[in-house]
C-alpha cells in the first residue's frame, strides 16, 4: 500500500478535483484505491455524496476518537474506489489536537493499521487542506509521496518555495522516506503565453517531475461533482477525462503499480469487431437445381 498526499497550501488549485480524478483513473485501471478527505471543507466527501452526519464515523473521529479506516471507509459508485469522508467537525481538530502528544503521527498510525488488513488498498490518496497546519503535517508524515497541483498562472509559483521548504523539513525530521512524485499543472490553455511560460519555469526547476500531460480547461470537469460523479462517469469522452486517464497511468508507472490480473486481462482482451468490421462471410453458392429448372422452363 502506497500513500500519496496531494497538497498545496494555496486554495483553488484543483487538489480535490485531482484526488477524485486520479483516484477514479487508477480504479478504472484495476487498482484498489482509497480517497481520504483531510480538508474540513469536505468538498471531496460532498462531491461523492458521502458526507457523514455529525457523530458518524469520519476522518474527525478517526483522528480524535480512535476509529479505524475500516470504520470510516465507504464505497463509491465506481468499482474499486472507496472514500474515507469527513464533515465540518474536522475544522475543530487543529485546536483539539494542539496538546496531543504525537499528534503528527495519528494518521500514520491509522494507515499502518490499514496496511495490515486482509485486503488493503493499492494506493491511498490524501486530499489535504489549503494550509500547512496539523492536518497537512499528518498527511506528510503518513505519506510515501507528494503530488503538487497548481494552476498555470503566475501566482501559482509563489508558494512553491515555502511548500518545498516544509517538505524538506518533514523529510529531515519526521519522514525520511517521503519524496516528490510530481507536479500537476491544471487550468492549462496552450493558446495562452502565460500557461506555456509557467510550465517552462517549472521544468527549469523540477525537470521531469512536472507531468508532461496538463489538465486543460474543461467545463465538464467542473460540472461532474454537482452530479456526484467522477469525470469518467459524467463525461468519459471529454478532454478532461483523457487528460486524467493519462495522468493516472503516469502515476501508476511512477509508483510501480501493477493492475490486477483480471483487470489486465479485461484491458488486453480485444473487443468483438463491429458488424461492419467483421470478417466477410462467403455467400452461399446458389442452388443449381432451381436455376436449372428455370432454364428448362425458359427453354420450353
Amino acid at each position: 500500500m502506497q500513500v500519496v498526499s496531494i497538497i498545496n497550501q494555496k486554495g483553488g488549485v484543483g487538489k480535490t478535483t485531482s484526488v477524485a480524478s486520479i483516484g477514479a483513473a487508477l480504479a478504472e485501471a484495476g487498482h484498489r484505491v482509497l480517497l481520504v478527505d483531510l480538508d474540513p471543507q469536505a468538498h471531496l466527501s460532498i462531491s461523492f455524496d458521502r458526507m457523514p452526519e455529525p457523530g458518524d464515523p469520519s476522518l474527525y473521529s478517526l483522528l480524535t476518537a480512535g476509529h479505524s479506516f475500516e470504520d470510516v471507509m465507504q464505497p463509491t459508485s465506481l468499482e474499486g474506489l472507496w472514500i474515507a469522508p469527513t464533515n465540518l467537525d474536522l475544522s475543530g481538530a487543529e485546536s483539539e489536537l494542539a496538546n496531543e502528544i504525537g499528534r503528527e503521527t495519528l494518521l500514520r498510525d491509522a494507515l499502518e493499521k490499514l496496511a495490515r488488513a486482509d485486503a488493503p488498498p493499492d494506493i491511498v490518496l490524501l486530499d489535504c487542506p489549503p494550509s500547512l497546519g496539523t492536518l497537512s503535517l499528518n498527511a506528510l508524515v503518513g505519506s510515501d509521496f507528494v503530488i503538487v497541483p497548481l494552476q498555470a498562472e503566475f501566482f501559482a509559483l509563489q508558494g512553491m518555495a515555502q511548500l518545498m521548504d516544509v517538505l524538506e523539513r518533514v523529510k529531515r525530521r519526521l519522514n525520511p522516506s517521503i519524496e516528490l512524485l510530481g507536479i500537476l499543472v491544471g487550468l492549462y490553455t496552450s493558446q495562452r503565453n502565460l500557461s506555456r511560460e509557467v510550465v517552462e519555469e517549472l521544468r527549469s526547476h523540477f525537470g521531469e517531475l512536472v507531468f508532461p500531460v496538463h489538465v486543460r480547461v474543461n467545463v465538464r470537469l467542473a460540472e461532474a461533482p454537482s452530479h456526484g460523479l467522477t469525470i469518467f462517469e459524467y463525461a468519459p469522452e471529454s478532454g478532461a477525462a483523457e487528460d486524467f486517464r493519462a495522468i493516472g497511468a503516469m502515476v501508476a508507472e511512477r509508483l510501480g503499480l501493477v493492475a490486477t490480473p483480471q483487470a489486465a486481462a479485461e484491458q488486453s482482451e480485444p473487443e468483438p469487431p463491429a458488424a461492419e468490421d467483421a470478417a466477410p462471410v462467403p455467400a452461399p453458392e446458389p442452388e443449381p437445381e432451381p436455376a436449372t429448372e428455370m432454364q428448362e422452363q425458359h427453354a420450353e
